[in-house]
């Protein structure tokens, strides 16, 4: 049985549609899934505001999303994994399994990935941002049917703070600073918090975020637009954060956080912005452990286990949930930093 369903399409730059797509049977270990919510992520605000990011450019219509969830609809032959009735996160990765980086365990750096809502290939790969989708069996994780499926939209983003803290390494008891508290950034406050931080700084430049941080587990915020100087202390002797996660992407936070990072210091960066200049003078003098980090992968189950089992709570962190035949506020809301920290489409 196909059925006919409705999608976000972003044609060209602000030209965001509702078009009506057909969703046929879930093939050989496939599922059909009812999407229930799906987060806007600042890569999909840049196709939608820009038309792309970088050389990355929108050529041809894409659906756009990738942190969604749903209820599974029907299952194909040889599905185990779930049940038609089950309540998922739906993880947005598909990686080939073959190449090099996949079966040394590597999986997000495949060489052939293929990512929901991704202008990087052509044809583009389309997102989840619709009513109904197909998808792989090994993409779905249950959350049981206590927790809703705005808890479960979650499972990607957490996912993403969850393996900047994994490429930190151990945090127990350690003084971390994360610079950038959008939604990232506050979701890495709370997993650095679930990995035992003993002390967590988060700093920003808007109130706002700085609030959603503290809610998510921050001992202390800053903002350091109206309140500069108050960094200073964190830069004596040489520095004072033992683990820094940089999720602003801004080469003023890379600088300051170079400079409040002391020696042997473990900086993580998340945050992407292009061509970033950096104090390499102060990154050797200190010998700062400068590691990046990469969507994530096995970290998606343990994200929907920390949801699901209530270790963390990301419903702080929720402004809105915003009908589809919304979608053009949803997103302009959702670019507005001074009003909301995540914010959600809703399609039932």
């Amino acid at each position: 049985m196909t059925i006919s369903t409705r999608a976000c399409v972003l044609h060209a730059k602000e030209d965001l549609r509702l078009d009506a797509i057909a969703v046929g049977e879930p093939g050989p270990g496939e599922v059909r899934v009812r999407i229930g919510a799906g987060g806007i992520c600042g890569s999909d605000l840049h196709y939608y505001f820009h038309g792309g990011f970088g050389t990355v450019r929108l050529r041809e219509p894409m659906i756009l999303g990738h942190e969604v969830a749903g209820t599974v609809d029907a299952v194909g032959a040889g599905v185990t994994r779930v049940a038609p009735g089950d309540r998922i996160a739906l993880n947005p990765s598909r990686p080939c399994g073959q190449c090099g980086f996949c079966l040394a365990g590597q999986a997000n750096h495949c060489l052939d990935m293929r990512f929901y809502g991704s202008a990087m290939r052509f044809p583009h790969v389309q997102g989840a941002f619709a009513e109904a989708l197909i998808a792989d069996a090994t993409q779905c994780f249950r959350v049981g049917a206590g927790i809703s499926v705005g808890q479960a939209a979650f499972g990607e983003p957490l996912s993403v703070a969850l393996h900047a803290v994994n490429r930190a390494g151990a945090l127990l008891g350690k003084r971390v600073l994360v610079t950038g508290a959008g939604p990232i950034g506050s979701l890495t406050v709370a997993a650095a918090r679930h990995a035992g931080a003993g002390e967590i700084t988060a700093i920003d430049i808007v109130d706002a975020t700085l609030a959603g941080a503290k809610r998510m587990g921050a001992d202390r915020t800053i903002n350091v637009a109206t309140t500069p100087e108050a960094m200073a202390e964190f830069e004596k002797d040489k520095g004072y954060f033992e683990i820094v996660f940089e999720a602003s992407g801004s080469a003023k936070a890379v600088a300051q956080a170079i400079a409040v990072a002391k020696p042997r210091a473990t900086l993580v960066q998340i945050g992407v912005g292009g061509e970033t200049p950096v104090p390499l003078n102060l990154l050797v003098a200190k010998e700062i452990d400068w590691r990046g980090s990469f969507r994530f992968h096995e970290e998606f189950a343990t994200a929907v286990d920390c949801i699901a089992s209530g270790a963390i709570d990301v419903l702080p962190l929720l402004t809105e949930t915003v009908p589809i035949a919304e979608a053009a506020r949803a997103f302009a809301l959702a670019s507005d930093r001074t009003r909301a920290i995540k914010v959600h489409l809703g399609f039932a």
